[in-house]
């Protein structure tokens, strides 16, 4: 006779639970008001491995439970504590599919977005996750404006922000140091389109008008940098733009002049 695979696996499942949990005394005929209880307890006790292992049992085993959703919810939350976020955004977004109806639903959307944010590395690196939480915390944000998490993640998406924008920024300086000033304005204006209210705005345009300046676009610079004084009356580059307003007037005044003159070749003599 050939055994159910499933009944298998949920059996060597509970063997493993049962000596995984070697600092509880767990009786085999736990009812499963108990079993959450034990599990609550030990989730606040920090024991968050011994605590996985019981939400989980709940979970397989009673799948109509009206407490179902509070087990998956701390399941997710215990591999969260112990620092594995991909399988923790796994068991969150397992939550909203199969309980969207959970009072844990905003948490849950919360935690998604966080713990992209935990595995968001330094700008040089890939941002995929940083993309990734920028998204879930704009989605948190317009699913639950009115939660009492709702300026947390404004405080972490401006961070996620912050974090794309500098190496937009930084990508544009290479360019500009490598003379590809066609390239770095790419970047320049990335950081200007994307993230303008991010600390690299205020930079990206200087360098924005200084690149057209060096590619001989005179008129793209000028507006460039009566944006800039504009938008920052008080730019620590103030004193570099009047100098260069100053070269860009004199080089089109001579520019005219030499567009006015008649050449001598064509001159009417006396």
């Amino acid at each position: 006779m050939r055994l159910n695979v499933r009944s298998l696996v949920l059996a060597m499942f509970i063997l493993s639970a049962l000596s995984a949990c070697g600092g509880y005394k767990i009786r085999p005929d736990l009812t499963a008001e108990e079993r959450l209880t034990l599990a609550t307890r030990m989730f606040k006790n920090k024991d968050y491995q011994d605590a996985q292992v019981q939400f989980k049992l709940l979970v397989l085993n009673y799948p109509g439970a009206n407490f179902v959703d509070e087990a998956q919810f701390y399941l997710a939350e215990c591999h969260y504590e112990m620092k594995e976020y991909i399988v923790a955004a796994d068991e969150y977004k397992r939550l909203q599919r199969l309980y969207p109806r959970s009072q844990y639903i905003d948490d849950a959307q919360f935690k998604i977005a966080m713990s992209d944010f935990k595995l968001s590395p330094k700008p040089s690196l890939d941002q995929k996750y940083t993309v990734s939480a920028l998204e879930n915390f704009q989605r948190f944000l317009e699913d639950f404006p009115t939660s009492e998490l709702a300026p947390e993640a404004e405080r972490r998406l401006k961070i996620c922000r912050a974090k794309l924008a500098e190496k937009d920024f930084n990508a544009a300086e290479l360019y500009r140091k490598l003379d590809d000033n066609y390239a770095a304005l790419v970047y320049y204006n990335s950081v200007l389109e994307r993230y303008y209210d991010t600390k690299f705005a205020h930079d990206a345009l200087f360098w924005k008008a200084e690149c057209l300046f060096e590619l001989k676009r005179k008129d793209e610079a000028v507006q460039a940098f009566n944006e800039l004084l504009a938008k920052y009356p008080k730019s620590k580059y103030r004193a570099r733009i009047s100098e260069r307003l100053k070269e860009i007037e004199s080089a089109l005044g001579k520019a005219q002049e030499a567009d006015g003159k008649t050449p001598l070749s064509k001159q009417t003599k006396p």
